[in-house]
């Protein structure tokens, strides 16, 4: 049997219509191009949805993992307030109490004739038992009570 065109059909056929057996190029070319295009948009997404990870990696450690937790809750949850929340951190600056507090304990360990960084060492855990040392100790002066006048001498 020989394939014949039929009589009605025009005798021109447009370049995506196959013959019966070959190989359908639109379709190859569009199911590379629909790949092409997902992993794209994917990699966009991706790549927005991590934008405010990447803002706040140059920022301290604590606000990094910060942001970095609540973009791992918006990907696996959908909830949307979490990037934002995510990316509002992101963008603004935390001042560092930490150096601040830690200017302050170094002029009291400085005060008190403690070496730097050493007034913490001297701090038993918790359950363990109080032991007195003779080495290090720093006396603390006695309390200091207000001088009263006698009544007599006060203008009340």
């Amino acid at each position: 049997m020989t394939a014949t065109i039929n009589p009605a059909a025009p005798h021109h056929l447009p370049i995506f219509i196959t013959a019966p057996g070959g190989t359908d190029v639109l379709m190859v070319v569009v199911a590379i191009f629909l790949v092409l295009v997902v992993l794209a948009v994917g990699l966009l997404f991706l790549r927005l949805h991590t934008l405010p990870e990447r803002m706040a990696h140059k920022s301290k450690k604590i606000q990094f993992e910060f942001v970095a937790v609540l973009g791992l809750l918006a990907l696996f949850t959908h909830v949307h307030l979490f990037w934002v929340a995510g990316l509002l951190l992101a963008l603004i600056d935390i001042p560092d109490f930490g150096g601040t507090l830690n200017r302050m304990a170094g002029s009291l360990e400085k005060i008190a004739g403690i070496p730097p960084g050493k007034g913490a060492d001297d701090v038993p855990d918790e359950g363990a038992p109080v032991v007195a040392q003779s080495e290090n100790v720093v006396e603390v002066p006695p309390t200091v009570t207000p001088y009263r006048l006698p009544k007599e001498q006060s203008h009340a």
